[in-house]
């Protein structure tokens, strides 16, 4: 070979060598890009909350933020518990808060300080000596809100999802380590009874080692998106112009993510979103605007597509699946698909355990309730039945918040809990947006999920709380949206 071409070919191939070592530095680099970006908000170490016990609170002084839709159900059912007292209410509109108040007078209790207006949360958290805030608002306040209610000195129970960004996911995590200040989100689904029974089963190893699990929101709530008596200023149906994902991850994400000990043990590493296009929403605006001016600026939006589709990938290589649709005509439905090397089982659409090929029979799912329902259910689930919120899981929930704080205990569902599961919502967006790609999910324990235990199904330490009657109650007083 002539010396010339040599030298060429040697430069040749050396440039493609220098070329090949960038390409695969920057490829690197840019696969965790998302991860280095979603984690930037998040604070290095810190207070590790999960497992935390923060010290008894004998009478637990209750402020409920929000009187609309899911509120007064929450006045209602704190209400009955003797460990609680509810001695704030604020809502924006001032006729909302006389009606709550209505519902502690006909109980016989003594009625709460009263406070309304855009900022009356803001002079409740500066006036009241408070212990726990529970937060019933539109989605956008949530993060603040609870942030506001923790830096004031109260741990804060919040309705789902505790935020909306990833930026407010980590605030509202750092928040709690530095104050050292409950931060629950209120996933009501984990405390069902079939979720809880195979969480436990999962707990006592029936199920084996768990390969996969899936969750949904999947609930037509396309005319009470619609409806100009629902939610406050449309506010739901504002949120479906604004984000294209998956709204509302929680309610199937919670108990699943409950069950393959996520943040306990294992955590969701990345995931990928597809959603359809939106067939119904705009056309329905639309419609109604046809002959009701009130709806003309809902004309011409862009609306969430009606499925959302998310699959996530855990750091121990499990996977799961979420759905989301509240437009299109079809029967309610979580799915909670539970499956292991040793047993499957899905609640929707009707609650059903298989150890083999075939699903067991009624009397025996009848056996599995009556050995493996936890402690909770059976101490005061009937109770919570009487009560009501979605068949009892409601009360259930919050008699178990206000028993864990009476007695010092950790809470079942953790700040981490409420971050990891409702930053899907940005994230699904995020992935949509760019063509389905591949998204990390933020590691919001920074790495404490490896030895972080489950937390307990048991009333150890407390289960003292008591109940009071039931009187000068004629309806549930529930919304009838899961």
């Amino acid at each position: 070979m002539p010396p010339l071409m040599y030298m060429k070919l040697s430069t040749m191939n050396s440039n493609r060598r220098d070329f090949l070592k960038k390409a695969s530095l920057l490829s690197s680099v840019a696969v965790s890009l998302p991860a280095l970006h979603q984690n930037a908000f998040g604070a290095q170490g810190g207070f590790n909350m999960s497992g935390y016990a923060a010290p008894k609170i004998e009478k637990v002084r209750v402020a409920v933020i929000g009187l609309g839709m899911r509120g007064p159900g929450a006045v209602d059912r704190l209400s009955y518990i003797e460990g609680a007292e509810i001695v704030a209410l604020c809502d924006k509109h001032a006729d909302r808060v006389a009606k709550a108040q209505k519902i502690l007078t006909n109980k016989g209790l003594k009625e709460a300080q009263s406070f309304s207006g855009e900022d009356g949360w803001q002079q409740m958290l500066k006036e009241v000596e408070l212990d726990l805030v529970y937060i019933c608002t539109p989605w956008p306040y949530h993060a603040p809100m609870s942030i506001a209610a923790m830096k004031s000195g109260a741990h804060a129970a919040c309705e789902v999802p505790i935020g909306l960004t990833v930026k407010e996911c980590w605030e509202v995590v750092k928040t709690s380590e530095e104050t050292k200040k409950h931060c629950m989100m209120l996933e009501n689904c984990c405390y069902d009874f079939f979720e809880m029974l195979t969480l436990n089963m999962v707990r006592q190893g029936l199920f084996g080692e768990l390969i996969h699990a899936e969750g949904a929101y999947i609930h037509d709530l396309l005319d009470l998106n619609f409806n100009k008596n629902g939610y406050d200023n449309m506010w739901r149906l504002r949120e479906n112009i604004k984000m294209n994902g998956n709204l509302y991850p929680t309610h199937g994400l919670g108990p699943i993510a409950q069950c393959m000990n996520i943040n306990r043990g294992d955590r969701m590493a990345h995931l990928v979103a597809m959603q359809s296009n939106d067939f119904m929403m705009a056309d329905k605006a639309r419609e109604l605007a046809a002959s009701d001016a009130f709806y003309q600026e809902f004309v011409g939006k862009k609306y969430r597509g009606n499925m959302d589709t998310t699959l996530i990938k855990t750091e121990k290589g499990k996977t799961m699946m979420l759905q989301h649709d509240v437009t299109s005509p079809r029967p309610y439905s979580r799915l909670h698909v539970v499956s292991g090397t040793k047993a499957f089982a899905q609640k929707y659409p009707e609650e059903r355990i298989a150890f083999g090929h075939s699903f067991i029979k009624e009397d025996e799912l009848k056996g599995l309730y009556e050995k493996y329902t936890p402690e909770l259910i059976s101490y005061i689930g009937e109770q919570a039945k009487q009560v009501g919120g979605h068949g009892g899981m409601d009360f259930m929930m919050d008699w178990r918040l206000i028993d864990c704080l009476r007695n010092g205990l950790p809470l079942d569902q953790d700040v981490y809990d409420g971050a990891s599961w409702s930053v899907i919502v940005p994230l699904s967006c995020e992935s949509v947006a760019r063509n389905s790609k591949t998204v990390a999910i933020p590691d919001f324990t920074k790495g404490a999920w490896k030895t972080n235990k489950p937390h307990d199904l048991t009333l150890n330490g407390g289960g003292n709380t008591g109940i009071r009657p039931k009187v000068n109650k004629t309806q549930d007083n529930q919304l009838n949206v899961k």
